[in-house]
C-alpha cells in the first residue's frame, strides 16, 4: 500500500511568501502544521517540501534525467529488491523488517556513525530509524549500490519531518 499526502504549510498558503503571506506568520504556519500528530508523522517516510513553482520556471529547460530514464531506474531497483527477497514473501524494502532489515541495510562504518548521531540529535523514534534504513537502501537500489554509504544515509534524513519550530 502507498499512501502519497500533500498540505500547504499554513491555512492560507502563502507562508514563506514575503508578498502573500498572512500577518500571522510564522505563528500559523507552526499551529497549523501541529495538528497532526508527532505519531502519524512519525509512520510516513518521505517528508518532501515543495517550493511553489514560478513562471520563470515553466520557462527553464527540462531536468537533464527525464520521466524515462526515472522509470527505468525505478523498474532496475524493483528488479534487484524482488532477487534480494527472493521467494520469502518480502517484495520490496518496505515490507523488510527486524533481523531481514538488518541484513540488508546494514550502513558502512561512516554510514553508521551518521545514522547514531543523527538518531540521537534528531530524537529518532525506532519506527523513524528504520524508516531511514529502508528508504537508504532504496536510494542504494536506485544507485545501483550494493551496501549503503553515508551519502544514502544523509538522503534518507533529509526526507525526515523537521519540528515545526525550527
Amino acid at each position: 500500500m502507498q499512501l502519497i499526502a500533500a498540505m500547504n504549510p499554513c491555512r492560507c498558503g502563502h507562508l514563506g511568501d514575503v508578498a502573500l503571506a498572512c500577518s500571522r506568520a510564522p505563528r500559523c504556519g507552526a499551529d497549523y502544521q501541529a495538528k497532526l500528530s508527532g505519531p502519524l508523522l512519525d509512520r510516513i517516510d518521505m517528508h518532501v517540501e515543495v517550493q511553489p513553482v514560478s513562471a520563470a520556471d515553466l520557462m527553464l529547460p527540462p531536468p537533464a534525467e527525464g520521466s524515462v530514464e526515472v522509470a527505468r531506474r525505478v523498474a532496475a531497483a524493483r528488479d534487484i529488491q524482488s532477487a534480494r527477497y527472493g521467494g520469502s514473501g518480502i517484495r520490496t524494502n518496505a515490507e523488510a523488517d527486524g533481523a531481514v532489515l538488518e541484513e540488508v541495510a546494514t550502513p558502512d562504518e561512516a554510514g553508521r556513525r551518521l545514522l547514531a548521531d543523527a538518531a540521537a540529535a534528531m530524537r529518532l523514534s525506532a519506527r523513524s530509524y528504520s524508516r531511514v534504513l529502508r528508504v537508504a537502501r532504496t536510494i542504494a537500489d536506485l544507485e545501483g549500490a550494493e551496501r549503503i554509504g553515508r551519502g544514502h544515509i544523509a538522503e534518507a534524513l533529509s526526507y525526515r519531518p523537521r519540528p515545526a519550530g525550527g
